[in-house]
């Protein structure tokens, strides 16, 4: 009787677990329902949010008290070939980005345009890697080893304010 009993036991477990399984595979839950391509899809993250928040008033802040642009303006410790040396290939960036963003994508509908033209995300990184060398080569004589970290952060409240736009 008692192994009549576990084997019942073993029958409805495995059973149990063929069923489970099959759910899983079909991409059922257990009430039934099938989950929609929404539902199976990751949700982005909200436009505003602490992360954001954060590099935009870090940025913001950083601005007013290091005085940003009446530094860049006024100072003549900043080495001037190298600011115009950044100048032009973070100006290359924009170009790029503007002619994937404006024409490529609004104007000819292409969503997928690194896959048409293919070597614009390189040559953009490549460029503004440069400009962000030769925009601390220009401006290390006057904020000295502070120099990355006021640029770095000024870049990402830049980057956070446009993911904010759309």
């Amino acid at each position: 009787m008692t192994d009549f009993l576990a084997e019942n036991e073993l029958f409805t477990l495995r059973n149990r677990f063929k069923r489970d399984a099959e759910l899983l595979l079909q991409g059922i839950s257990d009430d039934g329902e099938e989950k929609s391509k929404e539902e199976k899809d990751v949700k982005p993250l909200p436009r505003i949010n602490t992360h954001s928040v954060f590099w935009i008033l870090a940025s913001v802040g950083l601005t007013y008290y290091v005085d940003f642009f009446n530094v860049i303006l006024e100072n003549t410790d900043i080495k001037s070939w190298w600011f115009g040396v950044g100048l032009t290939l973070l100006g290359l960036c924009i170009v790029l980005a503007a002619f994937c963003i404006v024409y490529l994508e609004w104007c000819k509908g292409i969503q997928h345009y690194d896959q048409e033209y293919p070597a614009i995300p390189p040559i953009t990184t490549a460029a503004f890697i440069a400009a962000s060398c030769s925009f601390n080569i220009a401006l290390w004589p006057v904020w000295s080893f502070f120099t990355p970290l006021i640029l770095f952060t000024q870049f990402m409240g830049v980057v956070m304010f446009i993911s904010l736009l759309g």
